[in-house]
């Protein structure tokens, strides 16, 4: 049955309690549907303080997510336009802010960033980071440049990580700010690592390519659910210089600007028949957010820099961004599959079924 705007309108009573029942996906199982989106929260953990995950992030619970994405990571450590150092002390603060200033800055409506896969590696991550985190669902972001990497990474998991044990791992075949051009790759990639995992696998899809076409390829081997979508291809200079912002030159850009791209992608999925579980990201920080993103027909929703990242002065508001974010969680929660065609999420006051506004 063909889903429309104006026939999945269907709120839900004040009254109703959030739910703690797992979600299914296919075969992913979720504890509800709201994740969290990769790298904003480093590998779910931090080895000093809070250092690699955004500060709001202190005042939440990430085991009441759905699960939480790891940072992409790689067969061996990499640096990218960043570092993979944790051990900054004070007095290098200084050093550490003009990094960040070269592969994040702040845009209208949102962040541009190349940060370029910076990332402790596989091996250490499972044996240093996962371990730490098992009180959480994990989706484990991979990321590699040929066919081969990408067998090894998810051997490496399978290896450390009994089936079931996680959500999901995720392909990351989408980054801008690495320089590859991951058409290349992508169907021996999913020929060859796909069938390999013991772990559901996720496609990140990228609005720059044709995700259409990609779709249909992952659901023909068996890819379990698609991440819609990853950032968007973009580009700052310095006004006065003409010099790039980023130390890439071109970076992703994420936040509120991408969330009428991503809403366009998902619905386009659903539009063009493709039937693998969404997870949709791009401009989410409010329980009417996540409501839009399930309208256009996704099955998930993830949290990414919209909620993490803010100034650095703003960051003293760490608190009420997170008791926002728990106020989305407690509304997602409440989320319950309906008929096809009905899938509804909770408003805050209560309001007549009515068209959502183009």
């Amino acid at each position: 049955m063909e889903r429309t705007l104006q026939e999945v309108y269907v709120p839900l009573t004040r009254g109703r309690q959030p739910t703690d029942e797992p979600v299914r996906l296919g075969d992913i199982v979720l504890r509800n549907r709201l994740v969290t989106s990769s790298s904003l929260l480093g590998y779910g953990v931090s080895s000093s303080g809070f250092y690699g995950m955004s500060p709001v992030a202190l005042f939440l619970q990430l085991a009441e997510f759905g699960a939480v994405t790891t940072r992409t990571l790689t067969v061996e450590p990499r640096e990218g336009h960043f570092t993979t150092r944790e051990d900054w002390s004070p007095r290098e603060l200084p050093g550490l802010l003009k990094r960040y200033g070269r592969v994040l800055r702040g845009v209208d409506g949102g962040f541009i960033n190349a940060f370029g896969w910076c990332n402790v590696g596989i091996e250490a991550y499972l044996r240093d980071y996962y371990p730490r985190t098992r009180e959480q669902r994990t989706i484990i972001s991979l990321g590699g440049f040929s066919s081969a990497e990408f067998v090894s990474l998810v051997d490496a998991v399978n290896a450390a990580v009994p089936a079931g044990d996680i959500a999901a791992v995720e392909f990351n075949v989408s980054c801008h700010n690495v320089n590859f051009d991951f058409s290349q790759i992508l169907d021996a990639v999913l020929t060859e690592a796909v069938p390999r995992s013991n772990h559901p696998v996720i496609l990140k899809l990228s609005p720059d390519v044709d995700y259409l076409d990609n779709a249909r390829r992952a659901a023909k081997a068996g890819v379990s659910a698609l991440t819609a979508i990853n950032t968007v291809k973009a580009l700052r200079l310095d006004p006065r210089t003409g010099e790039p912002l980023l130390a890439n030159r071109y970076g992703g850009l994420s936040g509120r600007a991408i969330k009428p791209i991503g809403l366009r992608v998902v619905a386009e999925l659903r539009d063009a028949g493709v039937t693998l579980p969404i997870i949709a990201t791009g401009g989410i920080r409010t329980a009417d957010d996540c409501r839009e993103y399930f309208w256009a027909g996704a099955d998930a929703v993830s949290l990414g820099s919209a909620t993490w990242l803010a100034s650095y002065p703003g960051y003293a508001l760490s608190p009420l961004y997170a008791a926002r974010v728990r106020r989305v969680i407690r509304a997602v929660k409440r989320y319950r599959e309906q008929p096809p065609g009905h899938p509804p999420l909770p408003s805050s006051p209560v309001t007549p079924s009515r068209s959502p506004s183009r």
